[in-house]
């Protein structure tokens, strides 16, 4: 079995009286691709939030590769490993994609990043980063084109990459596939299968013939908590996801 990287005990997130997560112990262990399904208002995206920082949970516990990060601030979690791409993409669209990817790549300095004089070699390094995620994704070819004049799978596809260039422990994907054409969709699939080979991925999906072809672990939610979790081969098989999630009948 391989070790732990993400865990968390008994956390919750309440606004006055609703929970829209309620007790959730989840463990996404290290190397593997780990997806979180539901419907609307099933509070995956609350868990991804507090996961990430951006919301603070009102209980439980959240621990990162054995660190307590509950509380932490949302930078402070991409500092010690942890990366995320957003359900909207947030690019600067008039900057070419190279340039996108150094200045993620830049980002990983923190603080000094803002500092106006920098050692030419500290954009050198910027920039082999930039150009090595570039191959990664196979858009050597569109380093200089303007991240705006992509398409829209191209600029998710992009998006990953400035997660990347951080060198996280966890990639963290928000409906990858939002938006998505049906001619993009096996590019970002292809992308998310071979990232899991190297890294540890978490998302968000809402397309389960992705879910059920790349996860090694899938959470289904339902009201806050967690309903079934198991492998693909598992979750397919539970009466309730087949009929509420599949649009499978029993």
């Amino acid at each position: 079995m391989s070790t732990v990287l993400l865990q968390t005990s008994g956390l919750g997130k309440a606004y006055g009286n609703f929970h829209a997560v309620n007790g959730v112990d989840l463990c996404v262990r290290a190397g593997t691709i780990h997806t979180v399904i539901g419907p609307n208002g099933a509070g995956k995206t609350t868990l991804f939030h507090c996961l990430t920082g951006e919301r603070r949970p009102t209980s439980g516990k959240i621990l990162f590769d054995g660190q307590d990060i509950t509380h932490r601030p949302a930078h402070k979690r991409v500092s010690i490993g942890m990366a995320r791409s957003f359900q909207i993409t947030s690019l600067f669209q008039e900057l070419s994609v190279r340039e996108n990817l150094r200045l993620a790549a830049q980002g990983r300095d923190g603080a000094r990043a803002l500092t106006f004089w920098r050692p030419t070699e500290a954009r050198r390094q910027h920039l082999e980063i930039a150009d090595q995620i570039l191959e990664r994704l196979n858009m050597t070819a569109r380093a200089n084109t303007p991240a705006g004049d992509l398409s829209h799978g191209l600029q998710r596809v992009l998006e990953v990459g400035m997660a990347l260039c951080g060198k996280p422990k966890l990639l963290l994907l928000d409906e990858p596939t939002s938006g998505m054409g049906i001619d993009d969709i096996p590019l970002m699939t292809s992308l998310i299968a071979e990232l899991g080979k190297e890294h540890t991925v978490m998302l968000i999906e809402h397309n389960m013939s992705i879910v059920m072809s790349i996860s090694d672990t899938i959470t289904v939610m339902s009201r806050g908590q967690i309903l079934v979790e198991g492998p693909p081969a598992v979750v397919r098989q539970d009466e309730r996801v087949r009929s509420a999630y599949l649009g499978e009948e029993g």
